[in-house]
């Protein structure tokens, strides 16, 4: 899928953390729009989506001068309080084009001038890697998340051809395992996997999040239903990985290999230290 690119200058870069995040203070997206454009982003059912009246993953707005906008606006809500940030919660801060705007890494340079109390980078791309170097300088203060909904390269590809590769995705997370960065599996959405899933994961994290839509669309499932996502599963003949109750046989699996005090269950999995 082949995107397009518009610079936008944004006045605000944090938002107030509410519902699905009201573990946060604030969520921070460094983009508009992103090219992974996965089939079952609960986003493309959002405002920000359909007023777009353009396909999901075919456009992407770059936030210019971001940097600065958060530098003022992180020295201004620390003199509130505690701050705690969830990026992104609408976009990739690590899709393609970070690769050569690098907007989300210069906003990681501005949060080490004046650190967070707590960062929580949400991401499917080995990108996030690149940055380690400043990840570390946060220590204890930031969590890379990388989501991996399964295990099995085909389903990946049924669901969300133009996204990385799982194995990368898993020599990443061995990268920053190895590097000290904190870090944790999400396996959000549930697709279809196989019983060796959680052996794949065992030597590089010690925290699981398990998500469904049913529990992490923000509405109860209803976004992905208007998706239509239940006809990917229809084709697979894999009907009964879209259920509520899903996401307890994955549990017991992840549970059979991981001491359960280190797998959590939707928002938990996600919340700060």
């Amino acid at each position: 899928m082949k995107s397009e690119f518009f610079y936008k200058y944004p006045k605000t870069l944090l938002n107030k953390g509410t519902g699905f995040l009201s573990d946060y203070t604030h969520s921070l997206n460094p983009y508009t729009g992103c090219s992974f454009g996965c089939s079952y982003c609960y986003v493309r059912q959002m405002p920000v989506s359909i007023f777009r009246r353009e396909e999901w993953g075919t456009w992407v707005d770059i936030k210019r001068d971001a940097a600065n906008v958060l530098r003022k606006e992180l020295r201004r809500e620390k003199s509130k309080g505690k701050v705690t940030i969830f990026m992104s919660s609408s976009t990739d801060p690590y899709q393609p084009i970070e690769h050569k705007e690098k907007v989300t890494r210069s906003l990681l340079e501005v949060m080490l001038e004046n650190p967070p109390d707590f960062l929580f980078i949400q991401t499917r791309s080995p990108l996030v890697s690149r940055d380690i170097d400043l990840l570390l300088r946060l220590e204890k203060k930031v969590r890379v998340s990388m989501t991996i909904e399964t295990d099995r390269e085909d389903i990946r590809k049924h669901f969300t051809p133009h996204a990385p590769p799982i194995p990368a995705r898993l020599e990443a997370l061995q990268r920053l395992a190895d590097a000290g960065v904190p870090t944790q599996a999400t396996i959000a959405p549930l697709l279809p996997s196989s019983e060796e899933f959680p052996d794949k994961l065992r030597t590089l994290v010690d925290r699981i999040c398990i998500d469904d839509y049913f529990m992490g669309d923000g509405s109860g499932g209803r976004r992905t239903r208007n998706l239509g996502i239940d006809s990917f599963y229809h084709k697979l003949n894999a009907v009964e990985w879209y259920h509520p109750s899903a996401y307890q046989l994955v549990y017991e699996r992840f549970t059979r290999v991981f001491p359960t005090d280190q797998v959590f269950v939707s928002q938990k999995g996600f919340a700060p230290y």
